[in-house]
C-alpha cells in the first residue's frame, strides 16, 4: 500500500481485492468522469435522500482545488467509486466524500481507504481525521465508528431542514 507519484499523478495502491483478485488504487478523478458518477450516485442513499442533483454532484466530482483533490477508486480498470479530501482542516484532513459503487460494496474496499487516509495524515503529522455523515445514515455511523471515529457533534439543518449531520473525529496519536 504505498504511494507512487506525488498529488499531481498520484497513484495509491490500496491492496488487492481478495474476493475478486484484483488490485484496487486511487488514482486523480478524470473529469470526464464526473457526469456518469454524478448520475451514479445521485440515485443511492443518502444523496438520493436530501436530494442532490446528478448535476451538483458531477459538479463537486469536477471541481480542482489544490487543497481538495478528488480521487477515482479503482478495483483493476473499473472505477468503484469517489473520495473527495479537504486536506486541511481542523487540525487534519476532512473526508468529504466517500461513495462506493453498490457492485464495490462489502469488499473491504472503504476500509482500504479510510487506511489510505490515516497513513497519509500521520505521515504529514497530522492530529486528527473527520467525517460527517446524516444521522439516517446508520451503515456509515456504524462503519466509521468500527474504524475509530467518536461523535464530536451534532448539526441540525446543516445540509436540509428536519435532517441532522455527525461530525465525527479520530484522534490521531
Amino acid at each position: 500500500m504505498t504511494t507512487t507519484q506525488s498529488d499531481a499523478g498520484l497513484s495509491m495502491d490500496l491492496g488487492d481485492d481478495l474476493i475478486l483478485g484484483r488490485a484496487r488504487t486511487l488514482a486523480p478523478l478524470d473529469p470526464a468522469l464526473a457526469d456518469p458518477l454524478g448520475e451514479a450516485f445521485a440515485a443511492l442513499s443518502p444523496w438520493r435522500d436530501y436530494p442532490f442533483s446528478a448535476a451538483a454532484l458531477a459538479g463537486y466530482f469536477r471541481g480542482i482545488q489544490p487543497d481538495a483533490p478528488r480521487f477515482a477508486i479503482r478495483v483493476g480498470d473499473q472505477v468503484a467509486g469517489i473520495a473527495g479530501l479537504r486536506r486541511s482542516w481542523l487540525r487534519g484532513p476532512y473526508l468529504q466524500f466517500l461513495g462506493l459503487l453498490p457492485a464495490f460494496q462489502g469488499h473491504g474496499l472503504g476500509s482500504a481507504v479510510l487506511a489510505w487516509f490515516e497513513r497519509d495524515a500521520r505521515a504529514m503529522g497530522e492530529r486528527n481525521l473527520w467525517v460527517a455523515t446524516s444521522d439516517f445514515n446508520r451503515d456509515a455511523l456504524r462503519f466509521y465508528t468500527r474504524a475509530g471515529y467518536h461523535e464530536t457533534a451534532r448539526i441540525d439543518g446543516l445540509i436540509r431542514d428536519g435532517k441532522t449531520e455527525i461530525l465525527m473525529r479520530k484522534r490521531l496519536d
